[in-house]
């Protein structure tokens, strides 16, 4: 069942109401949840479209301090809860960009830009959550399931008896996994995807574009495709090293943006991507350092 809304269109998941954002879901925007029981609801993730459109809740649950998934916070005056590893950036608009790894001089501009365009302001009243930390409302309960990497306090939440996990940024997008902000990890992205293949449920919940995935089978299917993009950046270094080259000469061919995309956040990002990359393939002596700061695959 679909109902028009003023800035989403809400989809009906038993009684889970998926929120989809314009473009279905698309960067700046993003998918939020809504979740009644008998007793209390709560909202998932208020995003840009629930700026001016926020449906009433009790309680509101973030899956990580990244702005989009945050600018319709100030829609609520309710207790607002994120995972430990996230709670000062989501506390702090200050800390929130730091978390970006941003060379000085873009610092203030992106300040202004969760100011200005995604309306963030800190929530200092905010709380942290475990994993496995379990919200009753009444007939249907919430728990966490610690899915970190994407940042350090990355979360996701199934959602009984409808059998709908909700994976936030694990979203399936051919863009493929996010691991370069200072918080995020790698290994841990890999780690939170096998945890997610380990859930059987009846729907998966996304952010962005894919929107819900019906099925344990499918939702596996997409989500090693997702995975594969880590493994086709790794082939696309290991080729670049066929020759020595330098982290920034890494940064300039590009594995995560394609060569059109411009932003004060590209460079950082390559750059801590690559690394983490070289980290690991050091460790495993698939890569070597022939020179000071110079790489060649073993």
């Amino acid at each position: 069942m679909e109902t028009r809304s003023t800035g989403y269109t809400a989809v009906e998941f038993g009684e889970v109401n998926v929120l989809v954002g314009p473009k279905r879901g698309a960067y700046p925007y993003s998918n939020s949840l809504l979740v009644r029981g008998t007793t209390a609801s709560l909202v998932v993730d208020p995003s840009l479209s629930l700026v001016e459109d926020a449906p009433p809740a009790d309680v509101v649950l973030v899956s990580h301090a990244h702005e989009d998934h945050i600018a319709g916070l100030g829609s609520y005056t309710v207790p607002v809860h994120v995972h430990h590893g996230d709670l000062d950036a989501l506390r702090s608009r200050e800390a929130l960009v730091a978390g970006f790894g941003l060379a000085p001089e873009a610092v203030d501009e992106a300040d202004r830009g969760l100011r200005d365009h995604f309306h963030v302001h800190g929530r200092p009243d905010a709380t942290g959550f475990a994993d496995g930390t379990v919200f009753d409302l009444g007939g249907r309960t919430v728990t966490v399931v610690h899915l970190p990497g994407h940042t350090a306090g990355h979360s996701g939440f199934l959602i009984e008896p409808d059998g709908f996990l909700f994976i936030a940024d694990i979203d399936l997008t051919s863009f493929g996994p996010y691991y370069g902000d200072v918080g995020s990890s790698l290994v841990d992205f890999e780690a939170s995807m096998r945890r997610c293949r380990e859930i059987d449920a009846r729907w998966y919940g996304t952010s962005h574009q894919k929107g819900v995935i019906e099925g344990a089978a499918e939702f596996r299917r997409r989500l090693d495709a997702f995975a594969g993009v880590v493994k086709e950046r790794e082939a696309t270094l290991l080729a670049l090293l066929s020759e020595p080259r330098t982290v920034e000469e890494i940064v300039d061919h590009r594995l995560v943006y394609r060569p059109h995309v411009e932003g004060a956040q590209v460079r950082p990002v390559e750059r801590r991507t690559a690394v983490r990359h070289l980290d690991r393939l050091l460790r495993e002596g698939r890569v070597a350092e022939v020179a000071p700061g110079r790489f060649r695959a073993a």
